[in-house]
């Protein structure tokens, strides 16, 4: 029987591969965004920026669309408001709650984000073809929803 180094090698799991894809996306993003000038950011902090729209998002709808626990992604707003890629604003549609928004550096980022990563998705739809790349995202997005539904129950 195989250990489990040899299979994580050769047959990883889900998890495995999910964590592999992550952690390599995330260093090129971050690598290619701190040469932009966003030297300041994290892989922490697109528990927030990835999800961020430029009209707002509730803390509430972030930790949801992330997956993260609301302290965590409390915390990571803290940090970027610090940093100055957003701001807390009420909310037009309830005025008890706050919509998280971009400041114009978090606008800024946010464009930097979306260029680096269409060129990674760009190489890989190159590297694989089209379809291939079209067929395998539309897969990895059945199997991760039906994931996080399954973990809902």
């Amino acid at each position: 029987m195989a250990g489990r180094a040899e299979r994580n090698r050769t047959n990883p799991d889900l998890g495995v591969l999910a964590g592999r894809l992550l952690f390599a996306i995330q260093q090129e993003l971050f690598t290619a965004l701190a040469a932009k000038g966003f030297d300041d950011l994290h892989p922490r902090h697109g528990t927030v920026m990835a999800y961020l729209d430029p009209g707002g998002v509730r803390a509430t709808d972030l930790a949801r669309l992330s997956g993260q626990h609301k302290q965590v992604v409390g915390t990571v707003v803290d940090e970027l408001e610090n940093l100055g890629y957003v701001e807390r604003r009420p909310d037009p549609c309830d005025r008890r709650a706050k919509l998280i928004c971009p400041t114009p550096k978090g606008l800024q980022q946010m464009r930097a984000a979306d260029q680096i990563m269409s060129a990674i998705q760009e190489r890989h739809a190159r590297r694989l073809g089209r379809d291939a790349f079209a067929q395998f995202k539309s897969v990895f997005i059945d199997v991760t929803e039906h994931q996080r539904q399954d973990t809902r129950h």
